[in-house]
């Protein structure tokens, strides 16, 4: 199918695999890319050095378009930037910052720039800005989130309403029902995360991986507002964070809990217990482990499916 994403990134299909950290290393980009959807690497969980490597390899074993996701809060983004443009990386996503910092220097280079956004103030700022496309995400993803709690349901006719470039939908979608479900309300295309976490390819832990896959409705919570909205599995930590809640902490006590490299120990060392396990809602629509392509295919499939029934309605 061809339509203004699959335009603007010379993909076979409008879905984006979404560049998370600990779970978007090369491996998942390129299969992702090869399987005729975007593939990104997530830039976040790794120094300037450990994204050249993976975009080097990631060119080696794709012919075909991937880009890269940079969350602008990290340090080294200077670094980072340089080395995107260093390696002809085409695409890149920004996010967790103001799209204005990067976004004509980045244009200026070649580059197709996309910003992620969680309201529709910030779609209209990423517009202002003269980013290429916004991704548009709601309460149900994983990960750091919005702090207005807007579901992808209705964020999505309401960015749809005020902006004109292209716009991708992300949150709670890991099926093709899903894919065509935000389409019919106005998505251009669609950003997916958790159902390639739990993938053959993904850099996820395989532990961490299982707990996805047995993950049921309720198994996970958006917390730790006061620092930075995170969804997370109710785990040990989890569990942690909610009783000091109870004690009316400090951002400065919840930041001493929280403590360094929690995202890492969850979800690429497998930590079950003390680690951050990010993850969405739609986990519970995720039963097994399976290759990127295989993932595409069945989602692809149910969203023909789907468009027939829905054209019979």
């Amino acid at each position: 199918m061809q339509n203004k994403i699959t335009k603007l990134f010379g993909i076979q299909y409008p879905i984006v695999q979404a560049g998370m950290i600990w779970n978007s290393g090369w491996r998942l980009a390129s299969a992702a890319s090869n399987a005729g959807i975007l593939g990104l690497i997530g830039a976040g969980s790794m120094y300037p050095d450990v994204l050249r490597e993976h975009i080097q390899k990631c060119k080696k074993v794709t012919e075909k378009p991937f880009g890269v996701n940079v969350p602008m809060l990290y340090p080294n983004i200077e670094d980072i930037m340089n080395i995107i443009v260093e390696e002809d990386v085409k695409i890149v996503f920004t996010s967790a910052g103001n799209p204005k910092t990067w976004t004509k220097w980045l244009q200026d280079k070649g580059i197709t720039v996309v910003h992620v956004v969680s309201s529709v103030k910030f779609a209209l700022k990423a517009q202002e800005a003269g980013v290429d496309a916004v991704v548009a995400e709601g309460f149900e993803a994983g990960g750091h989130n919005g702090r207005d709690e807007t579901t992808t349901l209705t964020l999505i006719p309401m960015v749809k309403e005020k902006i004109n470039i292209p716009l991708i939908a992300a949150g709670g979608i890991a099926t093709g029902r899903g894919m065509l479900a935000t389409m019919v309300l106005g998505a251009d295309g669609v950003q997916i995360g958790s159902r390639f976490v739990a993938s053959t390819e993904s850099s996820a832990h395989q532990a961490f991986k299982q707990v996805v896959v047995d993950a049921e409705e309720g198994a996970t919570q958006l917390t730790l507002k006061e620092l930075a909205p995170v969804r997370l599995i109710k785990n040990k930590f989890y569990k942690e964070i909610q009783e000091l809640y109870k004690t009316a902490p400090t951002a400065e006590q919840l930041k001493e809990l929280l403590g360094r490299a929690r995202a890492k120990r969850g979800m690429f060392e497998g930590d079950l217990d003390d680690g951050e396990l990010e993850i969405g809602q739609i986990a519970g629509l995720i039963h097994d482990i399976k290759p990127v392509a295989d993932i595409v295919k069945e989602i692809m499939a149910e969203f023909e499916v789907a468009k027939k029934q829905v054209a019979g309605l």
